[in-house]
This record gives C-alpha cells, structure tokens and sequence, in this order.
C-alpha cells in the first residue's frame, strides 16, 4: 500500500497532531470553550436582573425620600413602627 506523499511530510504530521490536541487535550479544548460560554451568558443575565433591581431600588429611594408621608408610610408597612400614641394592627391575606 502506498502512502501519500504529503502525508509523510513533518509539518503535515505536525499540523494534524497540533489540531487534535488542540481540539481534545489541551486545557483550552472544545468542551471546556462551551462550558465557559454557557457560564459567561449566565453570568451575563443575572448582571442584567441585578442591574434591574438596582434601578427599581433607586426609584424607590427617591420616591422615599421626596415626601415625609411616604418615607413615613414605609416605614409603618416594612419595619412595622408606629407612635407611641398608636396602637398597630397587622393583618395577613390567606392564599
């Protein structure tokens, strides 16, 4: 049987050899590229609901902080704080 010419060639060996260890050994391979991209999109997505979240919570502080009676209406709602004269009544819907 005879061999083609080219594929006796060093650089030719060299090349193909080069090609699959790139492709399957190295620690830059296929699998570990694909598992790195699907990563960096997940990382990517939370950075953009944080992000969101992040411009709903400053919304929310300048509308606090424009009116005392809204700054004082959150406070009774989330840390439950009244007057002294005040008597507080907490009452939860059933689902």
């Amino acid at each position: 049987m005879q061999i083609p010419r080219f594929s006796r060639n060093f650089y030719f060996l060299f090349g193909i050899f080069f090609f699959i260890w790139m492709l399957f050994i190295d620690s830059n391979d296929i699998y570990t590229q694909y598992k790195l991209n699907q990563k960096r999109r997940n990382l990517e997505d939370q950075k953009a609901y944080y992000q969101e979240k992040i411009a709903e919570v400053k919304q929310e502080r300048e509308e606090l902080f424009s009116s005392k009676k809204k700054l004082e209406k959150f406070a009774r709602e989330k840390y439950l704080m009244k007057k002294e004269s005040e008597d507080l009544f907490i009452i939860e819907e059933e689902e």
